[in-house]
């Protein structure tokens, strides 16, 4: 099977333009699947195998997403292995996904959010960047790969536009606020201690030693001005994701928009947004009507 999935990743990269981190998560649950086969070919592989899968992840107590992503690359190999005429048919086509328990998401109140992007303030070359990359990832929804995947090219603070590759490397194109871009002109403004010269594409945001910001550093230090605000609450850049999402949402903006702004490629994504709104308004309702 070695030589099957590595062309099946092969093919990932080069004709469905997945990320590094889609394949390498795919590589991971194929070796789960082959592990669990025992040495079964794959020519022999039905139906039943793949269930039987499923349900040793169920017993295994993992969640509905974890096994849904699981059988959604097992489908696509097999899939892929069909086209390539290794296989007849796909033994995973006529089996269900598991029904997602629907969270959710997690946000932020505006009061917070603004105290949240006021924590930088010392106004030193770290805490303007640090307060550039806060005031981005909120103004324009990013995903934390899309905002440190960010070069210098993507920016055009004159416009007020950045040029964003979001998941499987599409490109899409979101306004950035004001006081954003005010924040990106004060740490552009300002020489990083140290400057990474080897890179080709010059990233928007670096660390001390000039090479790009990690997914990693960009969630510590995120965690760091939650702390000195003494906000007790599980921040993460997705945090600012949603609340952007949810505060646009209850400022009137239509549910398309919003699913732009955000990159999701199904309208479904994104109405789970409605279900935060709806139900803020349901608790102002109950909270306010004399006979709620």
């Amino acid at each position: 099977m070695q030589k099957q999935t590595k062309h099946f990743l092969e093919y990932l990269q080069t004709e469905k333009n997945a990320s590094d981190h889609t394949v390498k998560n795919y590589q991971i649950d194929l070796r789960e699947f082959f592990l669990f086969l025992d040495g079964k070919d794959v020519k022999n592989v039905n139906y039943l195998d793949i269930r039987a899968f499923l349900a040793s992840l169920k017993n295994r107590n993992f969640s509905k997403s974890s096994v849904s992503r699981k059988l959604a690359c097992i489908r696509s190999f097999f899939k892929f292995l069909a086209r390539e005429n290794v296989l007849n048919e796909n033994p995973a086509a006529g089996i269900a996904t598991p029904k997602r328990d629907k969270k959710l998401p997690f946000f932020l109140d505006p009061e917070e959010i603004t105290r949240l992007l006021e924590a930088p303030s010392k106004g030193n070359w770290e805490e303007s960047r640090d307060k550039a990359i806060l005031e981005t990832l909120y103004s324009s929804g990013l995903r934390v790969s899309e905002l440190v995947g960010l070069n210098y090219e993507d920016v055009d603070l004159l416009s007020g536009l950045l040029r964003v590759r979001g998941k499987g490397k599409k490109e899409r194109i979101v306004p950035v606020g004001k006081i954003a871009i005010q924040a990106i002109k004060n740490y552009l403004g300002k020489k990083p201690p140290k400057e990474d010269l080897r890179s080709i594409k010059k990233a928007l945001y670096v660390n001390r030693s000039g090479g790009r910001l990690t997914d990693r550093s960009v969630r510590r230090m995120l965690l760091k001005y939650a702390r000195r605000i003494a906000l007790n609450k599980e921040v993460s850049p997705h945090v600012l994701r949603h609340s952007f999402a949810t505060h646009m949402l209850d400022r009137g903006a239509d549910l398309r928009s919003v699913q732009e702004l955000l990159g999701h490629e199904n309208l479904s994504t994104t109405q789970i947004y409605t279900h935060v709104t709806t139900k803020r308004l349901k608790e102002a309702y109950n909270a306010a009507h004399p006979r709620a």
